[in-house]
């Protein structure tokens, strides 16, 4: 009966979300009230649960969030995320296009949004199919699903941000196993894209060229250091946690553990992202700059966050992880379970970082239920997480709608190309995430 509630109280969440337009952070907040009365919690234990489960997961990964998008929103206002892709686009060479804006939209997702990051990218991206005489819709589905990758997997992205914190895992291990995984992911995603979609025909509508010689853009070094940093702290104070201490016990580990957290490795981020802009101007810092932007987009995630949080809660007082280890004896296949569950949420209702956060607070209280309350396989639960949620990228993903309306491509196009490389990935990704399972 209380695994029927939660599916009653999932469906209600989806329909909320995609029938009636509702935010999401009210639909999972009163979904979770109602699933405490149907699952017949006292009123206190009801109102316990909203206060520790927003509190707790807004508390651990609220600034986190925050200072990810602050870096993210300095990189796409100063046009630092833009010469990041011209050096990347340099390097890998005009002649592997595709190659080159896969890898592109990979690495430029991971600090800033997809949407975003896809929109900044798209101008070049026309304009390298059109000198190449390559095909616009392999080369555009190359952008989409690089930028799809790291969107899921990576973090400082917003989704598995939230999800390490719910699960409670290492944050520089997901970064690391993220970033191998998504990669791997991607290399049946090019074949795709090389021998599949490029059969596609798909013409490019070339806006006016804009001059960009007024424009004075921060160079490649001071551009990267804003992600390069933070992700190295990160990782550095994951190795130096590992109990074999390999950096030893003293002053140095302490201070590596103390500015790799995720917060003050985030914050000096931040701070070094504030160089950025040519000529600084204290108006940036203010409520109606840069700040109060990033302050706007991620006002909305860590309120999902949390309301997730509550969901989760309330799953936990309500009883659910007993009855889940009196039921299961899923160790051997509890990996699988948060990525068939963030697959459906995804395919459901279109936004990947709901489908991370809403799948990450109902699995957070069945972790030792499933066999993965260890250290690396929370970690890998987070990843099979934001494997699901990849797919199915359809018309109910506003990327999906970013996608099709700035390159031309209609919805049958969109479908049989992007959707159907979301899947590839998703399976692709999870099969590699099992695997690993079993020999780390």
């Amino acid at each position: 009966m209380l695994l029927l509630i939660i599916l009653i109280a999932l469906a209600l969440i989806i329909v909320a979300i995609v029938k009636f337009d509702i935010h999401p952070f009210l639909a999972l907040f009163v979904g979770a009230i109602l699933y405490g009365f149907l699952a017949r919690m006292s009123g206190e234990l009801i109102l316990q649960s909203i206060t520790d489960g927003f509190g707790g997961v807004v508390g651990k990964i609220g600034l986190v969030i925050l200072l990810g998008v602050i870096i993210g929103t300095f990189l796409e206002k100063t046009g630092g995320a833009l010469v990041i892709a011209k050096k990347i686009l340099s390097i890998i060479g005009e002649k592997s296009v595709m190659l080159a804006m896969m890898i592109t939209g990979w690495i430029l997702s991971i600090p800033v949004f997809g949407d975003s990051a896809f929109v900044m990218l798209n101008s070049i991206n026309k304009s390298l199919s059109f000198k190449g005489k390559l095909p616009f819709a392999a080369t555009t589905v190359a952008l989409s699903l690089g930028v799809t990758a790291s969107h899921s997997l990576v973090p400082p992205t917003p989704g598995p941000i939230a999800a390490a914190g719910i699960i409670g895992a290492d944050l520089g291990q997901v970064i690391f196993w993220g970033v191998i995984i998504s990669l791997l992911a991607l290399i049946p995603c090019f074949l795709f894209v090389k021998y599949y979609v490029s059969r596609f025909t798909l013409e490019p509508k070339l806006d006016a060229d804009k001059t960009e010689s007024e424009i004075k853009y921060p160079s490649i070094t001071k551009s990267s250091l804003p992600i390069i940093i933070p992700l190295l702290l990160i990782v550095l104070s994951s190795i130096a946690d590992y109990p074999t201490h390999p950096f030893g016990e003293n002053t140095f580990t302490v201070i590596i553990k103390f500015i790799g957290s995720p917060v003050i490795a985030l914050l000096i981020g931040a701070f070094i992202s504030f160089v950025l802009p040519e000529k600084f101007d204290r108006k940036i810092l203010s409520s109606t700059g840069w700040i109060g932007d990033a302050l706007i987009t991620a006002a909305p995630i860590i309120l999902i966050t949390g309301a997730g949080g509550v969901f989760g809660k309330m799953l936990q007082n309500s009883g659910i992880t007993e009855l889940v280890s009196e039921n299961l004896n899923a160790a051997s296949w509890g990996i699988f379970l948060p990525f068939i569950m963030a697959f459906a949420l995804k395919t459901a209702q279109g936004s990947s970082t709901v489908a991370i956060i809403t799948t990450a607070s109902v699995v957070a209280p069945l972790l030792s239920s499933l066999g993965l309350d260890t250290e690396t396989l929370k970690v890998f639960t987070v990843l099979s997480i934001g494997a699901g949620a990849v797919a199915i990228s359809h018309a109910n993903d506003s990327f999906f709608w970013v996608m099709t309306q700035m390159t031309g491509m209609n919805i049958k196009l969109g479908n049989q190309t992007h959707s159907l490389g979301t899947m590839i990935m998703a399976f692709t990704a999870m099969c590699m995430i099992y695997v690993l399972t079993l020999i780390v």
